[in-house]
């Protein structure tokens, strides 16, 4: 399965590049909402990632790996692209997700719960966090 698909790299791209420019200009550094969800099948590891750096392969955003501490940081493509799990599956993409919730409010709803995936259940049980998916 690719992990990312055009649209999705010129959205994290793009998010890239302001958050460059914000930086440059000595602005209030932009909040996107993640653009990619990232996920293990078979365990809880979970990432959401806002940017993709000009190198192609790194990205910014929420890192789970299931241990009860949700980080932001950079993390790979490739290295997450070469995860084998059991029964011959891989990490995936969650073609589903859209969210109207930016990292922050992604970053600390996971760190209070623990895990990304109790951030989703609180942030919907909260009011309707999911969007029509893309092009629907």
């Amino acid at each position: 399965m690719i992990l990312l698909t055009p649209d999705l790299r010129f959205a994290l791209r793009a998010n890239a590049i302001n958050h460059r420019a914000a930086q440059r200009d000595e602005k209030p550094e932009p909040d996107p909402v993640p653009v990619l969800k990232l996920f293990n099948p078979v365990g809880a590891a979970t990432w959401l990632a806002t940017e993709l750096d000009e190198d192609g392969d790194t990205l910014f955003g929420l890192a789970d790996l299931g241990f009860g501490c949700p980080e932001l940081g950079y993390f790979s493509l490739s290295e997450i692209a070469s995860v084998r799990l059991p029964f011959g599956l891989c990490i995936e993409q969650d073609i589903a997700f859209a969210t109207p919730h930016s990292l922050s409010v992604w970053a600390d709803a996971a760190r209070r719960t623990g895990s990304i995936l109790s951030a989703q259940q609180e942030l919907r049980s909260a009011g309707v966090n999911q969007l029509p998916p893309r092009g629907g």
